[in-house]
């Protein structure tokens, strides 16, 4: 027979929200993860919000930074489902005090607000559903109190309380997903804040509220209906910042995990650690810290294989439907992002509340919120790292609606194609074309202006090359190395010159030897198979003209 204690148990873990164990299996599955990180120290920096006035916490990041992991963490360890196992091998286990207060001691009402869409086609089906869940498994694990059904779910939740002496953690994943749901108008946004507002605002039953969202709550909170969170988001909060993200020191550990894994089979990476942070690395706290996002990198040391795994999680057009707010005013900038330059500009993620959305402040703002740019000190943006690099590409060449840019990144197609053609006199065109716009981006003054001016002529090569600048090669540094993501395909190893020859740019390539990178060692058939190719372009900013030279390197071939 059963006791009582064992049967409230059996209740909980049956639960739809409350004390349910749906949160302590999504936990259990991340830490199972080879490639898991421990971030359980967050619940000790938690643990002074709680029963505090500032029990209110609201963390903004973008899509896959570990949110939900987080959320999941919380519910599981102050949750009255058993976890101890879970956490016996967490650094917060060390807390003993803590663990003893407060592990498995609170009743924690976890929603994910993104999930139980399903069969609804308005905002109240949708909301109502929801509730009537939570006042279900409030009855069956309160049965004896003899709850009156007609109560209102703050007043049901406020007779517990004053009935049991015991309060209640709200967990709330995803807190802004119902405004992304096409069935959500004006209207129903509001009622979802009033919502949010009477169930947490000034009630006594609550003893915590944790939510999480990509969207900071001054987004749908114009009034004060919700001023009762503090908002944490990556480019303006220090505080947490670390619990998001992976850190280098973090990054280094796992790809270590990850080589060790394959040397154990007789395999390798196939790319380098420095690679690595070039395509994921990039998310900035306000601190300077660097923070990678966790799902790409755990999909490239899962995969063996960099690519694009972050960006492919949301819509294509997500980029190309905030910078069509504003095309005019951010043509000029937008180029220099996607030439590898910062942009100033200060950033208010506020200002996303706005509703004048076609304002340089507000695109670039909501990028920002997005993880679409990041911060890079002194009131600057910038494009992230490679992986959001392709993504800016992918956008400006499909889309027409960009005006000049969109123009950009169709001629940077035909530049390519010349570069591979050995069509000297075409390419040096088309750099004219790109430089001399109606709205000149450079003035040549300095050589990493030209430098800026040929990363954007050749967006397109990013579709089929892995494009680095500045990339230690042979006896030096190379301007571009463009390395095939097709060995068979031809490699490019390009440099730059003002004021100077073409052929002075191919004598220096060939004097230090850059095209060692892509011959392989001595005796062994080299990995990439295409030609080496060669490029030297040169402006001469008397004549205002661009010149180039293109021949062949050598490849070490087999004895």
């Amino acid at each position: 027979m059963l006791e009582n204690t064992q049967i409230n148990d059996i209740i909980f873990n049956m639960s739809n929200f409350l004390n349910s164990n749906l949160f302590l299996e999504n936990f259990k599955k991340a830490c199972n993860s080879l490639y898991y990180v421990d971030k359980s120290s967050f619940i000790e920096d938690l643990i002074p919000s709680i029963n505090d006035e500032n029990r209110f916490i609201c963390i903004t990041r973008p899509r896959r930074f570990g949110k939900t992991i987080a959320a999941n963490m919380i519910a599981s360890f102050f949750g009255k489902v058993d976890s101890s196992e879970l956490f016996g091998n967490l650094a917060i286990s060390d807390k003993k005090e803590i663990v003893k207060k407060h592990q498995n001691k609170h009743n924690v009402i976890f929603i994910d607000f993104s999930q139980n869409v399903e069969q609804n086609d308005t905002f109240d089906s949708y909301l109502e559903r929801i509730v009537s869940k939570l006042k279900s498994d409030i009855f069956s694990a309160y049965k004896n109190l003899n709850l009156d059904e007609n109560l209102t779910l703050p007043d049901l939740l406020k007779e517990c309380w004053q009935k049991t002496n015991e309060g209640f953690f709200f967990v709330f994943d995803e807190w802004d997903a119902p405004f992304r749901f096409d069935f959500v108008s004006e209207k129903d946004k509001k009622h979802y804040v009033d919502f949010l507002h009477v169930l947490l605002k000034g009630q006594a039953y609550v003893e915590f509220a944790y939510m999480t969202g990509i969207l900071p709550i001054k987004k749908y909170s114009s009034t004060s209906d919700l001023n009762i969170f503090l908002d944490y988001s990556l480019a303006t909060q220090e505080k947490y910042s670390l619990y998001f993200g992976f850190t280098d020191k973090e990054v280094d550990f796992l790809y270590e995990k990850a080589n060790k894994k394959l040397v154990d089979k007789n395999e390798k990476l196939t790319f380098t650690r420095d690679e690595l942070r070039k395509w994921y690395d990039g998310y900035v706290t306000e601190s300077g810290v660097h923070l990678y996002n966790p799902r790409s990198i755990v999909a490239a040391l899962n995969n063996n294989q960099l690519g694009n795994y972050w960006t492919s999680s949301g819509p294509s057009d997500e980029i190309f439907n905030i910078l069509k707010l504003n095309v005019d005013e951010i043509q000029k900038p937008v180029a220099q992002l996607l030439a590898g330059e910062s942009v100033n500009c200060t950033i208010n993620e506020n200002i996303i509340n706005s509703k004048n959305t076609s304002s340089k402040l507000y695109v670039f703002s909501a990028m920002i919120v997005y993880g679409l740019l990041t911060t890079d000190g002194n009131n600057k943006v910038k494009i992230p790292n490679y992986e959001i690099m392709q993504k800016f590409d992918e956008a400006l060449q499909e889309n027409n609606g960009l005006g000049y840019i969109n123009q950009l990144a169709i001629k940077s197609s035909e530049i390519l194609d010349a570069v591979l053609n050995e069509e000297e006199e075409r390419v040096a065109a088309l750099l004219e074309f790109v430089h001399d716009t109606e709205t000149p981006l450079f003035s040549y003054n300095r050589e990493n202006e030209l430098t800026a001016v040929v990363n954007l002529a050749f967006l397109a090569a990013r579709d089929s090359y892995f494009v680095t600048r500045e990339d230690k090669s042979g006896k030096g540094f190379t301007d571009f190395v463009f390395t095939p993501k097709n060995p068979s395909d031809d490699c490019i190893i390009l440099e730059l010159k003002v004021d100077s020859t073409p052929q002075e740019a191919i004598t220096q390539i060939q004097q230090k030897n850059y095209s060692q990178r892509f011959s392989g060692k001595i005796g062994e058939v080299p990995f990439y198979t295409g030609r080496i190719l060669l490029v030297g372009i040169s402006y001469n900013r008397k004549e205002k003209k661009h010149f180039c030279k293109i021949v062949e390197g050598y490849k070490v071939k087999e004895d």
